[in-house]
């Protein structure tokens, strides 16, 4: 029996959330990996004994939506609730219901994840990208900043779009042609929807710097200024 679109992808997000959890009871603390060159956690989880009435609210919609507590990027996005609120709901439609297929939607998360050095967001959704088509091949190329040996004409495609429009903040007539035939307008929008929501994720996790995730594939780290 086939998995629902949800069932693949989510299934990957929620072991890594119990690791994370689980890695924080273990430890007596909040959840943590292991620091980014040794750059403390800035937003860790909040004690629920400090947490706003707007927070708790918010967490228990988080878990109410997602099945699983408050994680990753959403623990330090927690300090503004609506906000969070909003960007889960924003990556509700762009992780399980997007016109494009799982298999590309994550292939443009992780080469997001590498343009921004972002290791929380390489180490949550590299293992869901495997799990969802993209190959190990096509994963370490884009971990190294090669490009991938072999691509099939939609990967490729996406690739070309998503470093188009990471690397030069716009893509070309020809990419845009190209885009808009296989996808449709509406794949172009879910499209730049996922580099815009991701690199929105990898600023706000590169600014506190949240640690990766407990067991993730590793990705060459950033340089974390001091």
């Amino acid at each position: 029996m086939s998995l629902s679109r949800r069932a693949l992808l989510g299934t990957g997000v929620a072991l890594a959330a119990v690791r994370v959890e689980a890695a924080g009871k273990d430890a007596g603390s909040p959840p943590a990996g292991p620091p980014a060159d040794g750059c403390g956690d800035r937003m860790p989880e909040i004690p629920a004994d400090k947490l706003t009435d707007a927070q708790k609210k918010a967490a228990a919609e988080f878990l109410a939506s997602r099945k699983v507590p408050v994680f990753g990027p959403f623990v330090p996005l927690l300090r503004s609730p609506e906000v969070m609120l909003r960007a889960t709901a924003m990556g509700d439609y762009l992780r399980y219901r997007s016109v494009l297929p799982p298999k590309l939607n994550e292939l443009a998360i992780i080469v997001t994840a590498r343009h921004w050095s972002q290791r929380y967001e390489w180490g949550l959704h590299q293992p869901i990208a495997l799990k969802a088509g993209v190959s190990p091949e096509v994963a370490a190329a884009v971990a190294e900043g090669r490009r991938p040996p072999k691509l099939d004409a939609d990967e490729q495609l996406v690739l070309d779009f998503v470093q188009e429009l990471l690397h030069n903040q716009a893509v070309c007539d020809e990419t845009y042609a190209a885009a808009v035939r296989r996808f449709g307008e509406q794949g172009v929008i879910d499209l730049c929807g996922v580099c815009g929501y991701y690199t929105f994720l990898a600023m706000v996790l590169n600014v506190a710097r949240t640690p990766i995730p407990p067991n993730g594939p590793a990705l060459a780290p950033f340089v974390c200024g001091r």
